[in-house]
C-alpha cells in the first residue's frame, strides 16, 4: 500500500467520523471522494490524477445525491418546549392586568403567568391566543367571538 493511498484513505476516516458528529450529510461525499482517491492511488496514478478524482467523485456524489437528501431530511422539527405553545389557544384563569403585568392563562393544561400583547387587560373565562413568550410569561392576545 502506498503512502498516498494511506493518506487518502486518512482522510476518508476523517471525513466519516466529521460527517457522523454533524450528522449534516456535508462531509459524506468527501469521504466517498477519498475512497476513489484510495484507489486510484493504489492502482499507480499521478497525484494530480487522485485529487482529480476526488475532486470530480465528491462533486459528483453531491450533485446527484444532495437534493434527494434535502427532500428527506426534516424541514419543521417538532416543537418538544415551551415554544409548542405558540399558536395555540388558551383560557383566562385570572384577569390579565395590563397595568400590573398580572394574569393566568391556561394552555395545554398548564398554568403560566400571561400579559396581553397590547397591554390591554383581559377578562377572566375569556379565550387567548398565544403570540409569543417573553421569560416566563405568555404573551396572548384575545380571540374574537365569531
Amino acid at each position: 500500500m502506498t503512502s498516498a493511498c494511506v493518506f487518502w484513505i486518512i482522510a476518508a476516516v476523517v471525513f466519516g467520523v466529521i460527517e457522523g458528529a454533524t450528522v449534516a450529510l456535508i462531509t459524506i461525499w468527501f469521504a466517498l471522494g477519498a475512497v476513489a482517491a484510495a484507489v486510484a492511488a493504489q492502482l499507480g496514478a499521478s497525484v494530480l490524477a487522485q485529487v482529480g478524482t476526488f475532486v470530480i467523485v465528491a462533486a459528483v456524489l453531491l450533485c446527484l445525491t444532495r437534493p434527494a437528501a434535502r427532500k428527506i431530511a426534516v424541514k419543521d422539527p417538532q416543537r418538544t418546549n415551551a415554544d409548542r405553545f405558540i399558536g395555540r389557544e388558551g383560557i383566562v384563569i385570572e384577569a390579565v392586568d395590563g397595568i400590573n403585568a398580572a394574569g393566568s392563562v391556561k394552555v395545554g393544561g398548564q398554568v403560566w403567568s400571561a400579559v396581553s400583547s397590547d397591554g390591554s387587560a383581559i377578562k377572566k373565562d375569556e379565550r387567548v391566543e398565544v403570540i409569543e413568550i417573553s421569560g416566563v410569561k405568555l404573551v396572548v392576545k384575545p380571540i374574537k367571538a365569531d
